[in-house]
């Protein structure tokens, strides 16, 4: 087992990663402070790991909540369920929340957690590849509106992070495949090294080969816990792990939460991110084919949908929460492991690239 720390003073917690976590009893006792819990998972998840998770939980009483699976479920309607079922069972301040999931359970429990009764305790389980290497790291909670993802949450810091890397032999193909974009984002923005490492393993990691998975989560946690330790609420350099995401997050909205995986639409938002730099001068030609063809070998779609017009990229990326002054601030690179924020981007390029879409990255 490796043990990471994201350092956050008071509200520091470790990271936990190794193969067979949820059968160490324990593990997961020692982050309830109360005697009571309760699990929140859904109807993919709970057949394979509510059990061992509750046996972990040893002597607490635990309580479950068995959500739909999918994006589509990320929304005030379902978070309204986990609250009404903390009430009907009189939960108080001191129990704990235990999100058993991927990013939408991880989301959506914490965001409960930072509001049931003004803040009680989580702790997070994620079950895949994009959860264990990103969503669960953090702190981020939310919800997702029909204007835009992730525009109502809150910053919540779980109590730890269970990363059994082993419940990813589990993972239908698709997912793993997803989660890997937010591996390769790692290497893109500041890790060249990992980058390369990547480059050389790829096709071991699609495969699923645990050595590869566990090292891959490994790494992409550290770099996020370094991030988030030097900026919590993404004051400043934490927007960086925003890469690919402004395109992503347009994509995932016009054409409908969990019709694109949230990993598919980074990846292409990526390749759209890498081309704009290109055209701003940034990056050569050549650097931004290499980052294309990375997630291409990962098996991830490296060209937008056809049906999004530039009106349409236009209007959903000014819901973005990286919007300030009414300018979209982007994340670009001006090197592979260099990534930047820059906002007052020329209009004219960006609009080549949303019309570029099979194009991307052959300028």
């Amino acid at each position: 087992m490796i043990t990471l720390e994201v350092s956050l003073g008071e509200r520091a917690y470790p990271i936990f990663i190794g193969q067979g976590l949820l059968a160490q009893t324990n593990l997961l006792r020692p982050f309830v402070k109360g005697r009571r819990a309760l699990i929140v998972t859904n109807e993919v998840v709970a057949p394979l790991y509510l059990g061992a998770v509750r046996e972990a939980l040893g002597d607490v009483q635990c309580d479950t909540l068995i959500l739909p699976d999918g994006e589509h479920t990320k929304t005030l309607q379902t978070l309204s369920l986990i609250y009404d079922k903390l009430l009907a069972e009189r939960h108080e301040r001191s129990t704990t929340l235990v999100a058993l999931g991927g990013g939408v359970i991880g989301d959506i429990t914490g965001f409960a957690a930072a509001t049931y009764q003004r803040g009680v305790n989580f702790i997070q389980v994620p079950t895949t590849l994009l959860s264990q290497v990103d969503s669960s790291v953090g702190g981020k909670t939310g919800v997702n509106h029909p204007l835009g993802k992730n525009m109502i949450g809150a910053f919540y810091q779980p109590q730890c992070v269970i990363a059994d890397t082993q419940v990813l032999q589990s993972l239908p193909f698709r997912e793993l495949k997803a989660g890997l974009a937010e591996v390769i984002k790692y290497g893109l923005i500041d890790n060249l090294p990992f980058f390369e490492w990547l480059e050389a393993n790829v096709d071991g990691l699609v495969a699923g080969e645990q050595t590869l998975l566990a090292e891959a989560v490994k790494v992409s946690c550290q770099d996020k816990a370094r991030i988030v330790a030097a900026d919590e609420k993404e004051g400043g350099v934490r927007a960086l792990l925003n890469l690919g995401h402004t395109f992503g997050h347009a994509i995932e909205n016009a054409m409908g939460y969990g019709t694109w995986l949230h990993g598919e639409a980074v990846a292409a938002g990526m390749v759209m991110a890498a081309d704009l730099s290109v055209r701003l001068g940034w990056i050569s030609s050549a650097e931004a084919r290499r980052a294309k063809a990375l997630l291409q070998r990962a098996g991830l779609p490296v060209v937008p949908p056809a049906e999004i017009s530039v009106a349409d990229y236009m209007r959903l990326m000014a819901f973005d929460k990286k919007v300030v002054g009414g300018k979209i601030r982007f994340i670009l690179m001006r090197g592979l492991g260099q990534a930047v924020i820059e906002s007052g981007i020329d209009a004219a390029l960006l609009e080549q690239t949303l019309e570029a879409k099979e194009q991307l990255c052959e300028i």
